[in-house]
């Protein structure tokens, strides 16, 4: 056989033999590309399908956050307009308020009348209970001494209440002596209209626990006065005016004898003894 037959039937079932191989890798190479584009268009198309409704509920959320947020706005509008309503009825009844109480709280014509009341009563009664502290006389030697024998003494003389009132505002009690002065002179009161009226400044003075004069009573005599200010009388304050006597005898009267504003009067009057 020729040489050149030889070679061509070799080159033949070389490409017949070996050639196939080649030709079928391509295209189970192609094959695997197609299923491998198609797998992931299908996952694609899943994580689409997935984050659709994803999407879908975060924009349901942020539907209903606007619509919270529009619902409290509108509540917060609605709790302003009301305040401000609240506000101008306030106003309005502070513009027209008239009630019966000693608080003091309403601007009307009956709490002007009242307080007009009140400024009289208060200043006759400061008059009165300031009248021993002027134009008096100085004390005697023989007064002075006499303070020292008992407390009825020293109280019984002009003199002496002043000197011990002062010495009480020293010890800041002035309010047992003001208060006692003031019903000395409430007991002395006739005339119905101004015990009443009186009663009531005594009593705002020195029995209310809101005064800063306040006097110091036990509850029985509290219990006592009020029952008394239903139907004031020149006795209303007669057990308050006895405690608040026997407080001032217990305590202050004692301090007072020993006292340097006692010594010193005491001293300066006897100086003065042998020249006069």
């Amino acid at each position: 056989m020729p040489t050149d037959v030889i070679l061509a039937e070799n080159s033949l079932f070389t490409l017949g033999i070996h050639g196939e191989t080649p030709m079928g890798s391509e295209h189970m190479e192609m094959r695997k590309r197609q299923m491998s584009v198609q797998q992931e268009s299908m996952a694609g198309g899943t994580e689409l399908t997935q984050q659709d409704p994803n999407q879908s509920q975060n924009q349901g959320n942020q539907s209903q956050v606007n619509q919270s947020q529009v619902n409290q706005n509108q509540v917060n509008q609605s709790q302003v307009n009301q305040n401000q309503g609240n506000q101008s009825q306030v106003n309005q009844r502070g513009n027209n308020a008239c009630c019966f109480c000693w608080c003091c709280c309403c601007s009307c014509s009956w709490n002007e009348e009242r307080e007009e009341r009140n400024r009289r009563a208060s200043y006759d009664l400061k008059a009165e209970g300031t009248a021993d502290c002027e134009d008096r006389p100085p004390p005697t030697l023989e007064e002075v001494r006499s303070w020292a024998q008992s407390f009825d003494r020293l109280m019984s003389c002009a003199a002496g209440r002043v000197a011990f009132r002062l010495f009480l505002c020293t010890e800041f009690s002035e309010e047992n002596m003001l208060f006692w002065l003031a019903c000395e002179e409430f007991t002395k009161e006739t005339n119905k209209t101004s015990i009443e009226e009186k009663a009531r400044v005594i009593y705002e003075d020195y029995i209310s626990i809101l005064s800063p004069k306040e006097v110091s009573l036990d509850s029985r005599v509290r219990e006592v006065i009020n029952k008394n200010m239903l139907e004031p009388s020149s006795q209303t304050f007669v057990d308050a005016q006895v405690q608040i006597y026997t407080l001032m005898q217990r305590d202050s009267y004692p301090r007072y004898m020993n006292s340097p504003a006692y010594m010193n009067l005491l001293n300066s009057l006897s100086e003065q003894a042998p020249e006069s």
